[in-house]
């Protein structure tokens, strides 16, 4: 009789880690983020609350805050894309 095997401990953290995430929009949103915004954007700022479809995001300094701010539709847009459903409908951006 063989045994099989080891798998990698990453496969194992992996699937952990997706069944310890809370099931919220904010949760969802900061999974996403960096693949709807693109890695710049997600250094400059993250998203940190979330409440009826207004996301805040806490920026790096106000000027991200700002430049941020002024993308605000175009990172909605992308952001429910790929989430797959109209779940943010607006951004406030601060710093902090």
């Amino acid at each position: 009789m063989s045994r099989p095997s080891p798998r990698p401990l990453s496969l194992a953290l992996d699937g952990l880690t997706a069944a310890l995430a809370p099931a919220t929009t904010l949760a969802r949103v900061q999974q996403a983020w960096e693949q709807a915004v693109g890695t710049v954007i997600a250094d400059a700022g993250r998203p940190t609350a979330e409440r009826d479809g207004l996301l805040t995001i806490t920026c790096a300094d106000a000027v991200w805050a700002a430049e941020l701010d002024l993308m605000s539709s175009e990172l909605v847009e992308r952001l429910n894309e790929t989430l797959g459903g109209e779940l943010i409908r607006k951004l406030r951006c601060r710093t902090g």
